[in-house]
């Protein structure tokens, strides 16, 4: 289903996200997890690139696996990184060939061993560049682009950020998803900046239990200038065990979620990790499976 149709169907909309998998065993334990979770009816799962764009050919495949393989509306992501306007396009062009539907439309990250981004000489500079690309050439499909309620860690003029965003949308973004948050002023502030500044597209809340005492070094490494609260930091060093570590993280989790429900947000995005146990346990908390089966009768 087209992003578009799917935000205005279903409010709020329910998404999960995974990373390609690198080796065979790998792939099939993620098919695993996604069949743990397609039961919980999601409307939608989005697929990344590695750092850097490592691992585009595994995306790319991926998405079309989850296509073949499952009844999964399929997001996949597409970055500017080390990618010339002809393979981009004919990435697009295979995806629109496939019946895959949506785009997340990315800068990307630098890669490995480069301090800061690139562009290819016959490529694109900014993601806005590429969701304009998308929208002339592709005006089917639908894209989604990043937002950071705690602020772009390459864009330290919080007013220069919005006007970024501004021109993703003005290009002709669907929606906006963000960057995964723990404490819900932050995503409230973004919004009412966003609302603000003329951007009316939905927003979509990026949610991820911590599930580990390594997973949330991970994070904080892989999500600069992410923000981690004292209350959050300080239940989780109560936690004795790995067990009610993870306890925690589902609990500030679906503290989060239930929040943001209450306040009418757009849609939840999971970052999962590839697994399922955390997302399952949120969605058990708050009764997500019952509502959105009432919703859909």
């Amino acid at each position: 289903m087209h992003i578009k149709a799917l935000l205005e169907k279903s409010k709020p909309a329910f998404s999960f996200e995974f990373f390609p998998p690198k080796t065979p065993e790998a792939a099939e334990a993620l098919f695993s997890t996604i069949s743990d979770l397609e039961p919980l009816e999601a409307d939608a799962v989005s697929v990344t690139y590695g750092a850097g764009g490592s691992t585009k050919a595994l995306t790319h495949d991926l998405v079309l696996d989850i296509r073949k393989r499952s009844r999964l509306t399929v997001i996949s992501h597409l970055t500017c990184v080390e990618a010339t306007r002809a393979e981009t396009h004919e990435i697009l062009q295979t995806y629109a060939d496939s019946g895959i539907e949506n785009i997340m439309a990315l800068r990307g990250d630098p890669p490995g061993g480069m301090r800061s981004f690139e562009a290819h000489p016959d490529g694109f500079t900014y993601a806005s560049e590429l969701v304009e690309y998308i929208r002339k050439h592709f005006p089917r499909l639908g894209i989604g682009v990043a937002g950071f309620p705690e602020g772009h860690p390459a864009t330290s003029n919080r007013l220069l950020e919005i006007e970024h965003l501004k021109a993703k949308v003005d290009a002709g973004a669907d929606y906006i998803c963000t960057q995964m948050f723990f404490d819900n002023h932050e995503f409230y502030d973004f919004v009412e900046r966003c609302r603000h500044a003329g951007i009316d597209v939905p927003i979509v809340a990026g949610v991820m239990p911590v599930p580990s005492r390594k997973g949330m070094n991970r994070m904080a490494e892989l999500a600069a200038g992410t923000r981690f609260p004292a209350k959050l930091l300080k239940a989780l060093d109560r936690a004795e065990t790995a067990e009610y570590f993870e306890n925690v993280g589902v609990h500030w989790a679906a503290s989060q979620v239930m929040d943001l429900l209450d306040n009418g947000v757009d849609g939840v995005h999971f970052y999962t990790l590839n697994k399922s146990l955390a997302t399952r346990r949120v969605y058990e908390s708050l009764g997500l499976r019952s509502t959105k089966a009432v919703r859909s009768a």
